[in-house]
């Protein structure tokens, strides 16, 4: 992750909320397995379960197939210093000098270092000079991680560790001897502390401490390293102090008072600092630059703005270039590039057409003009590009050797016209031509929250699906994040209803389309995604046969009225605040998924839901699966006639993590038991094709 990309840097939804993530590709350990616990409620024999165990076990068997094609595309799991290639590997991070081979790694730092043989590294930071390495170790079953420090310039076998401070979220080096981190409590970050390291031992001094309970802190550094920022951001709010990296223990300056509906990110470069504001045409992102030494907004100049309908949706400084990643009504990428020097010379790059994900590899050097990042989609692996603007080919691709085993396959672009007219965009991914898909089962993704795009990074079991002849749609609804900050705020708070109606929308429109039908449809969602998931199965149950929740909110109006919870001051932004204000507890009210269940036909459901899981009360989890099972359970008593049955199953498992396990036989077998539900629900074979349900076939006569 590059430090000046900073609108996913500071975004609090992110760092603090009930948010969507896709698991992120976990490649194969060696860890220890834990069994997961499944409880059967409604509607399911032990022969049945038999039955899909054993399923689950056949795609346990594929899907470790498919992730061993895919063993060699590139990540982010390397970084350049100045002298050595850093390797995070397993629990553990190695480095090599330049030039020389992966024979030659020497250990730098295990994870068990911060006294937890299970934990997994999540963030590491270099400081200038190389000189000293940082990173975050998480326990796998818990929110909080422990930073370690280690001496680079005298490395020896067996290393020990320099310091380890606990509870850290963020953390940036200033200098060699000056680190800022925030600490976290619960799933709050408030306080910022700088820690200075001398030859008489360490230091740490708190330097900021945020007030409202609504805003969430953190660190980062911008792309030149000249300084640091301290972002304090709500829903709707956002204010950033920076620190001159030349004078670490000076007490920050303040760029611009928070002010209600100001959102901005600060970057720096050659003493001017760019801002990225929501001041552009309807509220959107736009570049403004103002002087290092007059960062006021009324000094802000206005620098850059995308076209109509076209929204920032990322921003990465180079040394005399700025490259805005910019996403299209329809839903494409591009790349805009211009000039520090000559900001009206604007240069658009199209982006591959198949590229739905863009992630930004961090490289050591500073004064770089060269820009690489990673282009994926949920069926196609990571593919590294490098952008260089003062080449006369600017934009150029490495070699790609897993594109040969690539099977041929569409990605189609649609909009669906929603309840008050407003185009929702889809994403299709599938391998046969859009006429030939009526009798294709198709798994539609949902988010909708946050202000944050539904996940279409690279996942192998989604590639599984689609060689399978599925039909995997993406539905970017309102309350996201796609078409910029004015698609979130048309579906929050007292509009929430809105995202329900663009998912109904884009389902009867694929339909209509000859995409699918009902009774071969399923929906997944995670998260914040479940809201909007559960209240669809409320209202247009009719529209789906199975449905996948992960980790998912459900009880929104319960949640909200529990001061108690971690999450419930922070995010009333979002849902509201129903114990002050009966009107926001009157619109929750009539959408919660937990609240407006009745006895009719529902979907099968798997729910997968995590013990210890902070984010999510796992109360408000087992609520809804009680309240689901009575209604089903009444409304089938009372059928005349045989039909079809939902099944609901509640996969509990151990652990405090949202978002799923870390270790790869668990998240495996997670996925694969995912999959086996489809398939049952559905009633396809394991290949993807329709069951057979007329009995059994007769033999041929001699």
């Amino acid at each position: 992750m590059s430090s000046s990309a900073v609108l996913r840097s500071v975004s609090r939804s992110v760092n603090a909320g009930r948010f969507y993530s896709q698991r992120r590709w976990i490649r194969p350990t060696t860890r220890l397995y834990t069994a997961r616990c499944v409880t059967t409620l409604v509607h399911y024999s032990e022969a049945e379960l038999g039955k899909l165990r054993s399923l689950e076990q056949r795609f346990e068997r594929r899907l470790r197939s498919v992730y061993q094609q895919f063993t060699d595309v590139p990540d982010h799991a390397a970084f350049q210093g100045s002298r050595h290639v850093y390797i995070v590997e397993g629990s553990g991070i190695f480095r090599v000098a330049h030039g020389e081979g992966e024979q030659d790694l020497v250990p730098v730092l295990h994870a068990d270092w911060a006294g937890d043989v299970d934990g997994t590294i999540q963030k590491v930071r270099l400081s200038p000079t190389e000189s000293v390495l940082a990173a975050t170790v998480k326990n796998n079953h818990c929110e909080e991680a422990r930073c370690v420090l280690v001496q680079l310039e005298q490395l020896t076998t067996p290393q020990k560790p320099l310091l380890i401070l606990d509870k850290v979220f963020s953390f940036e080096w200033a200098t060699d001897d000056v680190l800022f981190y925030t600490t976290q409590e619960g799933l709050q970050c408030r306080h910022v502390f700088r820690l200075h390291l001398t030859d008489t031992g360490a230091q740490s001094t708190l330097v900021y401490k945020e007030k409202d309970p609504e805003f969430f802190v953190e660190v980062s550094r911008s792309k030149d390293q000249r300084i640091l920022t301290v972002n304090c951001s709500s829903k709707s709010s956002s204010e950033v102090w920076m620190i001159d990296s030349r004078s670490p223990l000076s007490h920050p300056t303040l760029v611009q008072p928070r002010q209600p509906g100001l959102l901005y990110h600060v970057e720096h470069s050659d003493n001017q600092l760019y801002i990225l504001a929501n001041t552009g045409p309807g509220h959107e992102y736009q570049l403004l630059r103002t002087p290092f030494t007059s960062p006021a907004m009324q000094h802000w100049e206005p620098t850059f703005s995308p076209g109509p309908g076209a929204v920032i949706k990322d921003m990465e400084m180079l040394q005399d270039h700025c490259v805005f990643t910019v996403r299209e009504p329809l839903g494409r990428l591009q790349l805009h590039t211009i000039p520090l020097n000559a900001a009206n010379r604007v240069t658009i790059l199209e982006l591959p057409f198949w590229a739905c994900a863009i992630e930004t590899q961090r490289l050591g050097t500073v004064d770089s003009d060269t820009f690489s990042f990673l282009l994926s989609s949920p069926v196609h692996p990571p593919v590294r590009y490098h952008l260089s603007p003062t080449h006369k080919r600017p934009l150029s691709r490495e070699d790609d050797p897993q594109r040969t085993l690539l099977p041929e396959y569409h990605t189609t672009r649609l909009q669906a016209p929603s309840q008050d007219g407003t185009m929702v965009p889809l994403t299709l991914f599938h391998m046969q031509p859009l006429t030939d898909l009526s009798e294709a089962p198709m798994l539609v993704h949902v988010y909708g929250a946050y202000g944050l795009d539904l996940s279409m990074g690279f996942c192998p079991e989604k590639r599984l699906l689609l060689e399978d002849n599925w039909v995997l749609a993406y539905c970017h609804v309102r309350g996201g994040g796609e078409c910029g900050l004015t698609w979130h705020s048309a579906s929050r708070l007292q509009f929430k209803k809105k995202g329900v109606e663009d998912l109904r929308a884009c389902i009867q429109t694929l339909f209509q389309s000859g995409v699918s039908r009902p009774t071969l449809t399923a929906l997944t969602a995670r998260s914040a995604g479940a809201v909007v998931a559960g209240a669809l199965c409320n209202q247009h149950p009719q529209l789906l046969r199975s449905v996948l929740l992960q980790a998912p909110f459900l009880d929104v109006l319960g949640t909200m009225q529990d001061p108690s919870q971690p999450l419930t001051i922070e995010e009333k932004g979002e849902w509201g605040d129903p114990l002050t204000d009966s009107q926001h507890r009157d619109n929750i009210a009539s959408y919660c998924p937990c609240l407006n269940i009745t006895p009719q036909l529902y979907p099968s459901m798997l729910i997968t839901a995590y013990s210890g899981d902070s984010r999510v009360p796992l109360s408000g989890v087992k609520k809804y699966v009680e309240r689901l099972s009575k209604a089903i359970q009444t409304h089938t008593s009372s059928l005349c006639t045989k039909g079809h049955i939902p099944t609901i199953l509640l996969d509990l498992q151990p652990g405090g993590d949202h978002f799923g396990p870390e270790d790869f036989d668990q998240s495996l077998s997670e996925s694969a038991r995912q999959v086996a539900f489809l398939y049952t629900t559905l009633g396809l074979d394991y290949k993807g094709s329709r069951q057979k349900t007329t009995g059994r076939r007769k033999k041929n006569k001699p």
